[in-house]
């Protein structure tokens, strides 16, 4: 600590003996046993990695975790379109098998019959033929297509063809040895004496590289299909990638096909829950670090400057004003995350104006659930979302932000609102976290001045025109987390020209001890007391009813041009 007063020749010179008495006092009681000056920096630097280390885990589970979710509902969905082919191969092949049963074999018919599914509109096989089973016979009745890789190999057919002649579904065998690789089928009719088997081959590239990825449910995936439930380089099937086996994290489903199955292997070319989830645990490690290393750094000088029993409480004076500064940085932290997780931008759309709004409750560091969301679907449609997750802290921020980025996938996939909140009552189970939410999903059409509301339990939106205001009512499904698989339904107005629509949490209504009805009519009152901005009008409301209290307030709204 610097003096700021004027100090003479003589009281230099004692100023310098005090000095060097209490360097020597320091000096002495060090020697004397005193305890190591630097335990409490350390300790602080080691409490802050700590909280560091706790605060990245937490991050980096919530995005691990939601990303792997994510990353098995994409790996089901692509699974669903291999598993589909069962029936296309499948059903030609047993009515090929009937067919060949009732004939005694007829090979004319067999060929007539199965010759639609070698062509190019169909494509489903490459080669089939007709076999009749039994230890006499060394190859097909009839061959279609080209020739058949299984027919080299009379004693492994024969095998195969009586192993399938016992069960009652498709056999899958493998052929993937050699430089043209195929994989075969075969089906017999169960229950008949002098049965014939119907046979049939579909090529495999022989790079195993597939156009899979052209369908949506390939979309920034990387796939590897094999035969069987190994992962062998001799088992694959197909993949879009040329080096194996896919890198990262991964997710490995069975899919079972006929009397064999495939081993379905998907990872993420890109984070599925978006690029922020996947830094933020960088994000907070090097913020973390810069301040326990801070921390660490005041600590040890507050130690090393204390010299007397005054300079003590003057430190600690210090320190609680650093704690203060501290609090105030994590708040500010808190509040930068909060809006981090709320839109950068509102979508500009012809037509309309947009605003929203966004006010913490409790003056404290933790994070709450409330959040608001305008979704731009084309050049006319738009999708406005406000919600409300209960609780509040880093669950509460995890499940809205996975709630708001699930919106967001599911619109682009133009799902409409009750297939949106249907789909998000199958994320959150209040059973498991503890948490539920509510949300108001208004599918906006800005040119057919259409509105379509649904709710999952939430404040009813409120529609201003002509200096009237009315809340639009309809079904309300039950709170997202309450039932798995909920069902909603939507309720479909036509607004008038330069209206106001305005959807909001109940932070700007609710008071303690007081009607939510009472809180909906203030509002109503207020919206209509005089005309005014959008951005105006969003202000005002939040200044004039917003009640001291600790919830959040979002408030999203949008007004017609024309």
């Amino acid at each position: 600590m610097t003096d700021s007063d004027p100090v003479s020749g003589a009281g230099a010179g004692r100023a310098r003996a005090t000095e060097g008495e209490d360097e020597t006092t320091n000096t002495s009681a060090a020697a004397h046993g005193g305890r190591w000056p630097y335990w409490l920096p350390v300790g602080v630097l080691f409490a802050g990695l700590v909280i560091t280390g706790v605060l990245v885990w937490i991050s980096a589970s919530t995005y691990s975790n939601n990303e792997q979710r994510l990353l098995k509902l994409r790996a089901r969905d692509a699974g669903a379109l291999i598993a589909e082919r069962l029936p296309v191969i499948q059903t030609p092949l047993a009515s090929a098998a009937a067919l060949a049963d009732a004939t005694d074999g007829d090979v004319t018919k067999f060929m007539r019959f199965i010759a639609p599914y070698m062509s190019d509109r169909k494509g489903t096989f490459a080669s089939a033929s007709l076999w009749r089973l039994g230890a006499n016979q060394t190859g097909p009745l009839a061959v279609v297509g080209t020739p058949l890789v299984l027919a080299s190999s009379p004693s492994r057919a024969e095998a195969f063809f009586a192993r399938e002649a016992r069960r009652s579904e498709l056999g899958v065998i493998g052929l993937l040895g050699g430089q043209q690789p195929r994989l075969g089928y075969a089906f017999t009719s169960p229950g008949l004496t002098g049965r014939y088997v119907a046979y049939a081959e579909s090529t495999i590239p022989a790079s195993r590289r597939s156009r899979f990825q052209s369908t949506s449910s390939f979309t920034d995936l990387n796939y590897a299909l094999y035969l069987g439930g190994s992962q062998r380089t001799e088992d694959l099937l197909v993949s879009d990638l040329k080096n194996l086996p896919l890198k990262g994290q991964t997710v490995s489903i069975p899919i079972p096909f006929g009397s064999n199955s495939f081993t379905f292997v998907v990872n993420a070319r890109h984070p599925l829950v978006g690029a922020f989830p996947e830094r933020l645990p960088w994000i907070i490690a090097i913020v973390g670090v810069l301040l326990s290393v801070g921390a660490a750094l005041l600590t040890l000088r507050l130690v090393q400057r204390r010299a007397h029993a005054e300079e003590l409480a003057h430190s600690l004076e210090r320190a609680a004003e650093e704690n203060r500064k501290l609090y105030s940085e994590q708040r500010t932290i808190a509040q930068t995350l909060q809006h981090a997780l709320l839109p950068e931008a509102l979508p500009k759309i012809d037509g309309v104006e947009t605003g929203a709004r966004y006010e913490t409750g409790v003056e404290g560091v933790d994070i709450g659930g409330d959040w608001y969301d305008l979704i731009a679907l084309d050049d006319r449609r738009l999708l406005l979302v406000v919600g409300d997750v209960s609780g509040r802290g880093v669950r509460a921020a995890a499940t809205m932000a996975s709630l708001r980025y699930a919106i967001r996938a599911y619109a682009a996939q133009n799902d409409p609102p009750a297939i949106i909140l249907t789909k998000l009552s199958k994320l959150v189970n209040v059973g498991a976290t503890g948490q539920l939410a509510t949300i108001l999903c208004a599918l906006v059409d800005v040119e057919a001045h259409e509105l379509t509301v649904t709710s999952a339990g939430h404040l009813p939106p409120l529609l201003i025109s002509d200096g009237k205001g009315t809340f639009i009512t309809g079904a309300v499904g039950v709170p997202i987390g309450v039932s798995t698989g909920a069902t909603y339904t939507s309720t479909t107005v036509s607004t008038p020209r330069a209206a106001t629509l305005l959807a909001f949490t109940d932070g700007l209504v609710e008071r303690r001890g007081e009607s939510i009805d009472t809180g909906l009519e203030r509002l109503q009152h207020a919206a209509t007391a005089n005309h005014c901005a959008l951005d105006d009008l969003l202000s005002r409301l939040l200044e004039e009813l917003r009640h001291d209290g600790d919830d959040d307030t979002a408030i999203a709204g949008l007004r017609w041009l024309d």
